[in-house]
């Protein structure tokens, strides 16, 4: 006679049917994650890449001859917002939140046009000194960089200068500039790029 059946394979068929659902469901999590991450990382090149935007500029003005008498002052306008000392007490990035000196960038910051109106972008400009004044001064304490040195063709000395056959070339000095940009871009995004310029 046939045995009777059991029904033993309807209840491995639902318990593998349950693992694969559970399967499906960790596959589709996993995938929206992923969407959402490279989502997230596309924003935050894009932020960046119109950081640049306020780069150049800020090196647009710092290189116009019409402002060469102006960087020994703080000039802090609608126009501009240079400071000719770096503000190190400054948190342009509300790191500590106990901080008085937070920088407020939606009334204290240059505005640049954006080719996106999704994306605003703000900067604000510092020459790299201790105090106002003139750069070349000493208690203006800036940070310079020079170029050239003190090299004779009998000592050959050539460490930290610029030669040409036994002599050093007339040493070039300049100032440092650091240009701090902020992008806001869609879902509240906010993305913070130095760059330094002489």
């Amino acid at each position: 006679m046939r045995r009777a059946q059991q029904g033993v394979i309807l209840f491995i068929a639902l318990i593998v049917l349950v693992a694969m659902s559970l399967a499906g469901i960790a596959l589709m999590r996993s995938v929206d994650t992923n969407v959402l991450v490279a989502g997230n990382l596309a924003f935050r090149q894009a932020n960046t890449m119109y950081a640049d935007i306020a780069v150049e500029a800020a090196r647009v003005w710092l290189a116009d001859p019409a402002n060469k008498d102006v960087l020994i002052s703080d000039q802090p306008g609608s126009n501009t917002q240079y400071w000719a000392q770096w503000q190190p007490g400054l948190d342009f990035i509300g790191a500590t939140s106990d901080t008085t000196d937070d920088y407020a960038w939606d009334t204290q910051a240059l505005v640049v046009t954006s080719p996106d109106p999704a994306f605003v972008i703000s900067y604000v400009m510092h020459r790299l000194c201790k105090a106002t004044g003139a750069a070349s001064e000493a208690a203006a304490g800036c940070m310079r960089a020079s170029a050239g040195g003190t090299s004779t063709a009998t000592t050959g000395g050539t460490k930290g200068s610029i030669t040409y056959g036994g002599q050093a070339l007339p040493g070039v000095s300049s100032t440092f500039y650091r240009v701090t940009v902020r992008v806001a871009g869609p879902r509240n995004t906010k993305s913070y790029v130095q760059a330094v310029l002489n």
